[in-house]
Order: C-alpha cells, then structure tokens, then sequence
C-alpha cells in the first residue's frame, strides 16, 4: 500500500509539543476547546429558558470534573489489559494525557455532575440537559481530533482516496516511532473511523439544533434525542474499528452499551413527553405545590421558554 500513501489523509507524527518545560497534548487541548464551545453554546442557550449564560459554567464545573472521571473509568474498566494484564502498568490508569475516555462514562457521571450542579444553582436539570446536548455533541466531535492526533481509533486496512495514514506509535512519548534513519515507521492506511464519528457528531449536533428550533418539545425531550441519536452512529463505527476490546456474546461491548443507551433514549424523549401532556391536563385543577422543588419549575413551562 505505499504507493498509495500521498493520497490518504495523514496523520501527525507528533501529539505531544513542548513549550518550555510544559509539554502540551494535543489530545487535551482538543478536548478543552470542545469543553469551551460546549459551555458557550450552552450558556446562550439557556437565556432563552429564563436563565442567565453565567449559569452554564457554574454546572459545567461539577459535569465537567463528573465526566473525566466517569469517562477515564469506562475506559480502564472495559479496556483492562494496558492496566492490569500481563506487562500492563497499573499507573497508567491515571494518565489521561495519553488518551483512553469512554463517552459512555463520561456522559453518565457527566450528567450525575450536571444534575448536582443544577440542584446547588437552582436551575431545572431539564432545562439545563436540553440547552446542553447541541453543544455536548460539538465538543464530542472537537475531542474527535485528539484520537487523530493519537494516531488511534481507527479501521481496517483501505485503499479509498480517505484512507488515514497510522504511524507506529509510542504513546509515553507521544509521537511515531522513527526507524534507523530518523523516518516516522508507517503502519500502513486505515478507514479514519475517527473522522467518520466526528462527521457523525456534527450533523447530530446540527440536527438537534433544528428540531429545537422548529419543533415544540416537552423539556428533556431534546436531552432523549441526543441520547437515543448518538448511539445510532457509534454502532456503525464500533463495527469498523479494528482495536482491540471486550466482546460480549461476539460483539464489541460497546455495541452492546450503545444498543442498552439507544432504549434509554427512547425512554426518555417518551417519558418526558406524556409528563408534560399530564401537567398540562392537571394544570387548571389549581396551583402548584407549595412544597414542589425549585429545580422542577421550569419543567412543565411552555415551550416559548424552550427555544434553543
């Protein structure tokens, strides 16, 4: 396949540069600008809800810390072997530098880090997830770019005008292992699954954009949609990557998580559905509660508060 190599997408043989004494990884700094975009976007999107935009980095504080935990845990528990199998270090479970976030974790503890946020800023976590998700799937696709950098997450072999040219790489280095002349060792072409994922993510994230916009949605509604979408997309990345991972019945776990996550979602744009349509039913019976919860106010409100 090298007489291929000058049209394939190539990939850096550096992820790691150094600035002074301080070494910055092009993975975390994909990352941190996805976290950035994610907290503008959603601080905008929360003014319409009757919020102000401040409020979105006082939640992203706890989802933020929640989902790097979450995210690093998922990784280290369904990919075990560079961490606990034979020649694995177990202090690598801690490098994050060096890549490895499983989304569905990052995503789970990330929204129980949102929901903790919301109750201490008295804020509707509805209302929050749903002003949020457009901008979680943005950043998703900005993190995308990290695995690229990695020279990671990637298919199997191709000879298509896109295939992603991989390098043999030293992740503790952080850059392509050099041969006897100094030249960057090739591993050969593969479907950028990463940048599939990443294409993916953005028409998602535009999409839920849209349907906010045009469609009158019960709050969570739109939080069910990005839940039940993306898992749509990762199944059919997750069985074209070639990386080696937990199977379960003869599928990638993942596969499995994304297939459990997809009904979640489903659950959660009907769940949400018929309890907006039962308080409006039961709204003229009379006034709320006087012991109903701060962070449930907004959650039964009209959707001209909802417009993204």
């Amino acid at each position: 396949m090298t007489h291929l190599l000058p049209a394939t997408i190539p990939s850096p043989t550096i992820g790691v540069f150094q600035l002074g004494p301080l070494p910055l990884r092009m993975y975390a700094v994909c990352i941190l600008i996805g976290i950035v975009l994610a907290v503008w976007l959603t601080g905008r999107r929360l003014v319409p809800r009757g919020y102000e935009s401040a409020q979105a980095l006082d939640v992203a504080a706890w989802a933020v810390l929640f989902g790097i935990v979450g995210g690093r845990l998922y990784h280290v528990i369904t990919t075990p072997e560079p961490y606990w199998g034979e020649g694995g270090h177990p202090l690598d479970a801690v490098k994050i530098w060096q890549g490895g976030l499983g989304i569905w974790g990052a995503v789970a503890l990330g929204a129980l880090g949102a929901w903790i946020g919301c109750r201490r800023h008295d804020i509707s976590f509805l209302a929050f997830a749903d002003a949020a998700v457009p901008g979680v799937a943005f950043a998703q696709a900005i993190g995308r770019l990290g695995n690229w950098f990695n020279n990671e997450l990637y298919g199997g072999p191709t000879d298509l005008p896109w295939g992603l040219t991989i390098h043999e790489w030293d992740s503790s280095a952080g850059r392509a292992v050099v041969d006897a002349a100094g030249n960057p060792v090739v591993k050969g072409v593969f479907h950028p699954t990463f940048l599939y994922e990443l294409l993916f993510l953005l028409v998602l994230a535009t999409a839920l954009l849209v349907v906010d916009r045009r469609r009158s949605l019960a709050p969570g509604q739109l939080f069910g949609l990005y839940v039940a979408g993306y898992p749509l997309g990762r199944i059919v990345v997750e069985k074209m990557r070639t990386d080696e991972a937990e199977l379960v019945l003869g599928q990638r776990l993942n596969v499995w998580t994304s297939i459990v996550v997809f009904a979640l979602g489903v659950w959660i744009v009907w769940f949400t559905g018929r309890r907006a349509k039962r308080s409006e039913a039961e709204a003229p019976a009379g006034p709320p509660e006087d012991d109903e919860r701060p962070d449930s106010r907004t959650e039964a409100e009209p959707k001209s508060q909802d417009v993204g």
